[in-house]
C-alpha cells in the first residue's frame, strides 16, 4: 500500500512539473519579423520623402525589421552606438559615393544591441530592375534605439525594444496603413513646394535649385520633404545677365553644372571665384564651358553645447557673356530629372 502511495504521489509531481513547464512554453512569444520602408517618391521622381514610413516602432527582443528602399534617391539605415559622433556620409578625399560607414557597412541581419554601429550601405532603386532592396536589421536586447540615413541628416527614427512579456501597442497592419498616410502627406507637401520656389522672394533672373522643409508627424524623428528640381527649368535672359540659383532645402546638398559632368561634385571647378559674401560666382562665354557650382550647402542645425556651425554656401551666381542655350544639371540629382536651360538672346 506503501508504494501504491508513492508511486501516485511521483505521478502527481510529475503531472504538476509538466503543467508547469507547458504553461510556460504558452507564454513564449515567438520572434515576429516587421516591415517598414526608407524613403518614398513621386511618380516622376522629383518629390522625395527623405523619410522612415514608419519612424516610430515597438518590438519585442528578438524580432527583426525588415526596411524596403523602393527610391531612386540614395539612403542608408544607420544605427550609430550610443553616444557615437554621426560621421560624414562621403569623407572628403574619398570617391564621391563610396560611404565611410561607421566605419564600414555590416551585412544584412547584423543584430544591434547599442554596443557596436550597424548601417546598410547606400541603397536605391536600380535603373535595370523593379524590385528595391532590403536591409535587415536584428534585436536581441531590450532598449530604445535610434536610426538615421546617413545622407540626409533630418532623416530620423526610433525603434523601442521591449520584453517579450509586455504586450506591443501595435501591429504591422498599424504601421503599414502609418506609412502610407505619412508617404500621402509628406509627397503632397511638394505642390506647396513648388508654389514657394516661385515666390517673389527671387527675382526674375533667379532660379531656386531645389526647395524642401523639415515636418515632424510623429514622436520618432523627423522627416524632409524635397523638391528635386530648379523651379524655373528653362530661364531667358539677355546677354551681359547674371543669373542667381539659390539652394532653398533645409537639408540637401544640391549643384549648378554647366557642360562635363564631374566625377566628385563636392568642390567648385577651378574657375569659380568665391565672392566677398560667400557666395560662388562665375562667367561663361561659350556653350563648351565647363562650370560646375560644387556643392550649394544648406547650414546644419546649431544644438546647444556644440560649436556654432559656419553660414550656408547656398547662393551661386553665373555671368552669360554671349548668346546659346546653356543646359545645366544638379550633378547629385540629376537621375530623378533635376535638369535646367538657360536661353542667352543677344
Amino acid at each position: 500500500m506503501k508504494r501504491t502511495l508513492h508511486c501516485v504521489s511521483n505521478l502527481a509531481a510529475l503531472w504538476l512539473v509538466t503543467a508547469v513547464v507547458m504553461a510556460g512554453m504558452a507564454g513564449i512569444v515567438q520572434a515576429e519579423d516587421w516591415n517598414a520602408i526608407a524613403g518614398a517618391e513621386s511618380s516622376n521622381r522629383g518629390s522625395q520623402a527623405l523619410a522612415f514610413l514608419p519612424n516610430e516602432l515597438w518590438i519585442h527582443s528578438g524580432d527583426t525589421i525588415h526596411w524596403i528602399f523602393p527610391t531612386h534617391e540614395r539612403h542608408t539605415l544607420t544605427f550609430l552606438r550610443s553616444g557615437q559622433t554621426r560621421p560624414p556620409a562621403f569623407a572628403p578625399g574619398s570617391p564621391f559615393g563610396v560611404l565611410i560607414g561607421c566605419p564600414g557597412v555590416t551585412s544584412d541581419g547584423s543584430s544591434f544591441d547599442g554596443t557596436t554601429c550597424v548601417t546598410s550601405d547606400v541603397l536605391l532603386l536600380d535603373e535595370n530592375t523593379t524590385t528595391p532592396p532590403t536591409y535587415s536589421v536584428h534585436f536581441p536586447s531590450v532598449g530604445n534605439f535610434k536610426f538615421v540615413c546617413l545622407v540626409h541628416a533630418d532623416m530620423t527614427g526610433v525603434v523601442h525594444v521591449l520584453n517579450p512579456s509586455e504586450a506591443l501597442p501595435h501591429d504591422q497592419a498599424f504601421y503599414d496603413r502609418q506609412a502610407q498616410s505619412e508617404q500621402n502627406l509628406v509627397l503632397a507637401d511638394a505642390s506647396r513646394l513648388q508654389g514657394r520656389g516661385a515666390s517673389p522672394a527671387l527675382d526674375h533672373d533667379s532660379v531656386a535649385a531645389g526647395i524642401g522643409e523639415i515636418i515632424k508627424t510623429t514622436g520618432g524623428g523627423s522627416h524632409t520633404v524635397s523638391l528635386m528640381r530648379f523651379v524655373r527649368t528653362t530661364l531667358v535672359v539677355a546677354v551681359g545677365t547674371t543669373v542667381e540659383w539659390t539652394n532653398l532645402d533645409p537639408s540637401i546638398n544640391h549643384t549648378v553644372t554647366f557642360g562635363v559632368e564631374p566625377s566628385d561634385p563636392r568642390p567648385a571647378s577651378a574657375n569659380v571665384v568665391l565672392s566677398s559674401d560667400g557666395s560662388r560666382t562665375a562667367v561663361i562665354g561659350s556653350a563648351s564651358d565647363n562650370v560646375n557650382s560644387g556643392f550649394l550647402t544648406p547650414a546644419p542645425q546649431d544644438r546647444a553645447n556644440l560649436a556654432q556651425s559656419p553660414p550656408a554656401v547656398p547662393h551661386f551666381r553665373v555671368t552669360f557673356n554671349a548668346p546659346g542655350t546653356f543646359d545645366y544639371i544638379c550633378a547629385i540629382h540629376d537621375e530623378l530629372g533635376m535638369v535646367g536651360t538657360v536661353i542667352v538672346h543677344p
